[in-house]
């Protein structure tokens, strides 16, 4: 039973994690209608960020963590004025292989600047890394504090596409891209929030996945990537909602699947339900089928 719970709770600080940088996928796709493959590797250069911060420069780890997400940031809205903005009017797939380009891109920065090898991570984040106890299980505290944060985080994602001003124009944009520049909507600065946005909850997703890991290579960020783009694309792409609660069914899937004794076969179990659902339901849990306007 102890064994179970310790799995459990884990799950669900995976699916927390995975949701996190889902929402990424899931917003940028929703407005701009493309695929940020380099979305994972936003997430390896976050916890670089935070490795040389505190253990190579001696910086506190909370400077760190401010400094990780203003890097993830700023990078996310170079890539889309760079990369993404001259190719608005071209075909989707010039644009997913532009995305996969600028994946290999910051892959091969990252190995130049790095030597190519893994970065130890020395220096924990305080408090968060310490180890409790929990229904007689034994797990670290970031365990814990990684969903209550996630949810916090949509809540308040929420309540920014709900009440404010920029939140609207990303939803009208997200139902008529056309229609939204017509009315005024500035469609390039919605775009670029919408990176800003996805960027920083990358960095927090990668503060938290990391903290478990003993050392960050340049590819770190791919597998956790493309989960959590599974993630959305099985709750439903472009939808906040099903974004993580996609998020959540992989993360538990996965580490249920390891307390049966069967972890070889986690990684594989999450590929094979994106096969699954694309055949049965291309749109996701929550979404919206789409109809082509003639």
């Amino acid at each position: 039973m102890i064994t179970f719970i310790q799995f459990l709770i884990t799950g669900l600080r995976l699916g927390s994690v995975y949701a996190l940088i889902a929402l990424g996928y899931t917003m940028v796709y929703g407005i701009a209608k493309m695929l940020n493959f380099a979305h994972g590797d936003i997430i390896m250069v976050g916890a670089f960020t935070v490795i040389v911060c505190v253990n190579m420069c001696g910086l506190p780890t909370w400077v760190g963590a401010i400094l990780s997400v203003l890097v993830c940031v700023l990078l996310g809205v170079v890539i889309e004025r760079v990369a993404y903005k001259p190719l608005r009017k071209s075909p989707p797939l010039t644009v997913l292989i532009t995305a996969i380009g600028v994946s290999y891109l910051i892959q091969n920065l990252a190995f130049y600047l790095t030597g190519g090898l893994p970065k130890p991570v020395t220096n924990p984040i305080p408090w968060i890394s310490d180890t409790i106890s929990v229904f007689g299980a034994s797990t670290k505290r970031v365990t814990l504090v990684t969903p209550v944060l996630t949810i916090l985080l949509v809540l308040v994602l929420v309540w920014l596409t709900k009440k404010t001003k920029i939140g609207m124009a990303m939803r009208a944009a997200s139902k008529d891209f056309e229609t939204a520049q017509l009315m005024g909507i500035k469609i390039n600065s919605v775009i670029s929030f919408t990176f800003v946005v996805g960027s920083a909850l990358a960095s927090v997703g990668a503060m938290l996945y990391f903290t478990n890991y003993p050392n960050v290579a340049v590819t770190s960020g791919g597998m956790p990537g493309l989960k959590a783009f599974v993630a959305a694309v099985f709750g439903g792409i472009g939808s906040i909602p099903g974004a993580v609660v996609g998020a959540f069914i992989i993360g538990l899937s996965e580490e249920l699947i390891k307390g049966i004794g069967y972890s070889t076969f986690s990684d594989a179990f999450t590929f094979a339900l994106l096969i699954v659902i694309l055949c049965v339901k291309p749109t996701g849990l929550f979404g919206e089928k789409v109809t082509d306007k003639v």
